[in-house]
């Protein structure tokens, strides 16, 4: 999964839970390569029960120019975490 989404080891990451609404700020620790395994550790365990809908959000800083060739990515899964759909496109003028 993080492959797929581009994100990196130790990276900040938002996760919204859709079934209570709750948000937290956290990092990533890489699991077993293949599992998709989602875990949230201390605190956090406590704002996510297994089989709640989560969205896990990664943000960057760009300059006006890196935006030019930059393409924003989603990754959907399915009821085991495989992926079934990547979807990347470029953003519309937004510089």
């Amino acid at each position: 999964l993080m492959e797929k989404a581009d994100i990196l080891p130790y990276e900040k990451v938002q996760v919204v839970n859709n079934n209570n609404g709750a948000r937290l700020e956290t990092y990533v620790i890489a699991g077993e390569r293949g599992r998709g395994d989602v875990c949230l550790n201390g605190a956090a365990a406590r704002l996510v029960q297994p089989g709640d809908k989560i969205i896990i959000l990664s943000y960057a800083q760009y300059s006006s120019e890196e935006l030019k060739d930059f393409m924003p990515k989603v990754v959907f899964v399915d009821e085991e975490n495989r992926v079934i759909q990547v979807v990347s496109k470029e953003l519309e003028a937004l510089y």
